[in-house]
């Protein structure tokens, strides 16, 4: 029934303005506005939907993850545009983690949920 279906995800922020400006001008998105409501145009014209919610708690897990061919200089860029990485066991002094499994860097949109950067290696 859904094969066919552009199906597509999204999130709740608490201040769609807010989140606009970030998502635009410092992660560099092409971001659309309708009846305030943002559409995030990802790469490879994965689309998501970005909705306000009143009550909005959160993401308590990584909502958007962004493959780099460096992490250490997305980590770099975005750090220079106002980004603040996650701290922590295995996470070095610029905010990458350095455990097991890719490197990978978490910071927050301005409605707290959780993104990242990793290295696709």
């Amino acid at each position: 029934m859904f094969a066919d279906s552009k199906a597509f995800s999204g999130f709740s922020v608490n201040d769609t303005a807010a989140a606009k400006r970030f998502y635009e001008e410092v992660l560099g998105l092409p971001v659309t506005e309708e009846n305030g409501m943002l559409t995030i145009h990802l790469a490879g014209g994965r689309d998501t939907f970005v909705y306000p919610k009143d009550n909005h708690t959160p993401a308590t897990y990584t909502i958007l993850n962004f493959p780099v061919d460096d992490i250490e200089a997305a980590v770099t860029e975005l750090a220079n545009r106002g980004v603040t990485f996650d701290t922590g066991k295995n996470i070095d002094d610029k905010g990458i983690y350095r455990g097991q499994g890719p490197l990978i860097a978490w910071f927050k949109d301005p409605a707290g949920n959780i993104l990242s950067v990793l290295e696709d290696s």
